[in-house]
């Protein structure tokens, strides 16, 4: 019907343009962001999904930087570990020297000295390394490495004694000053070394112990981000496809309605 006071086909016309602009809207939006959710609109249940897995992610990747940090102060108490190894092979070399009849009393003061010298550093060494405040050499504190939202994801690690003290290297106030005191500080000492290597390589198979729940952690955030990726990332293909059909859907809601708002025009011609 030709009318002049509604223009039925301009509203028709304008909803259809509505529609389709707001269509080429999202597209647009999702293209832009990457994302095919972007709001709780677009998908309620997916985003909900979305958001809980970006919360277990984000929970993985602070494990794993925490297994690195671990795996750090292992390797900080190790390495000051070598260098108390050093030490005790010093004075075990020391030891050995004085333990034969060849040299003179002068001679062995000297030993004793250098001896005694290896002793406190041991112990300056065990009581001055520390990681972020954690001392690991002169007790055996306990430190819980967390890697996960359960209580048992974790490892503990337990420090050692490397001190001189009877609690640890059980080396205080050994001597060379004599022959019969140099051999019985080298059976001491081989004790010692024993004591030092076993507390070594319980840091060493922590380390190991953190390096596979590193690479653990690693195969599950690469899953997760894959199954997170399916969930809310945005299809490209498919996208740009429906970003084309909305462009010309839009143009052509655009020229209908140009041509819907002339109609009252061939009314006005019939009333001249």
């Amino acid at each position: 019907m030709l009318a002049i006071k509604n223009n039925l086909m301009a509203v028709n016309a304008a909803r259809n343009l509505s529609v389709s602009y707001d269509a080429l809207s999202r597209s647009v939006e999702r293209l832009s962001s990457g994302l095919r959710i972007n709001s709780a609109k677009d998908d309620a249940a997916g985003l909900a999904v979305r958001e809980l897995m970006r919360s277990d992610l984000a929970v993985m990747e602070q494990g794993i930087r925490n297994a690195h940090d671990g795996i750090s102060m292992l390797q900080t108490m190790e390495g000051a570990m070598a260098v108390i190894d050093d030490a005790l092979v010093r004075m075990q070399q020391l030891a050995e020297q004085a333990a034969t009849g060849s040299y003179s009393s002068a001679q062995r003061a000297i030993m004793q000295n250098e001896f005694s010298e290896m002793r406190l550093e041991i112990d300056r060494i065990a009581g001055a390394t520390t990681f972020n405040g954690i001392k690991m050499l002169d007790n055996s504190a306990s430190v819980a490495i967390h890697f996960g939202k359960l209580s048992t994801d974790n490892i503990a690690i337990t420090g050692s004694n490397i001190t001189s003290a009877s609690g640890g290297l059980n080396i205080t106030g050994l001597t060379i000053a004599d022959v019969a005191s140099a051999k019985n500080a080298l059976v001491t000492l081989d004790s010692a070394i024993n004591t030092k290597d076993n507390a070594r390589a319980k840091f060493g198979y922590k380390m190991n112990r953190l390096e596979g729940t590193i690479s653990v952690l690693g195969i599950g955030t690469e899953n997760l981000q894959a199954s997170e990726s399916r969930v809310s990332d945005v299809d490209v293909a498919t996208e740009m496809a429906n970003l084309t059909k909305n462009q010309v859907l839009a143009q052509a809601g655009i020229s209908m309605l140009a041509q819907a708002n002339t109609m009252p025009q061939m009314a006005m011609m019939l009333l001249r």
